[in-house]
């Protein structure tokens, strides 16, 4: 069984949260942050095993563009340059669904690697 499509899908540039609303009833709101370091991209998860990149400074991070990809996936354009991974309805779903637990894990994974959400430093975006 496929995941439900969302009947709407809202950025909140201010909050820098994706809403995502279901034919259920069920809403969602998941942080930009929590989206990109989540990103299902090979450049994120690795290519199998135990090579997935911990990502790091992304506190700040928002969102450039959304585009859809066919029906069953968006893709998300983040402002620090990453675009690649399509987030698949039933990925999204999964996300919303376990992001307490996900980003509990996240927390725990950058806390013993001595790593912080804090940006580096100063990004200077490409014009």
């Amino acid at each position: 069984m496929s995941a439900p499509i969302p009947i709407r899908v809202h950025y909140h540039k201010t909050r820098r949260e994706l809403e995502l609303d279901y034919a259920d009833g069920r809403s969602f709101r998941l942080p930009i942050e929590y989206l990109r370091v989540y990103s299902p991209s090979a450049e994120v998860r690795g290519h199998g095993g135990d090579d997935a990149v911990l990502q790091v400074g992304k506190k700040d991070v928002g969102l450039a563009n959304i585009t859809q990809a066919g029906r069953y996936a968006l893709k998300l354009h983040f402002d620090d340059g990453h675009d690649s991974g399509l987030y698949t309805w039933e990925y999204l779903l999964d996300l919303a669904e376990h992001q307490a637990r996900y980003w509990r894990d996240y927390l725990e994974r950058l806390e013993a690697a001595g790593a912080s959400r804090e940006p580096l430093g100063i990004q200077i975006k490409q014009l």
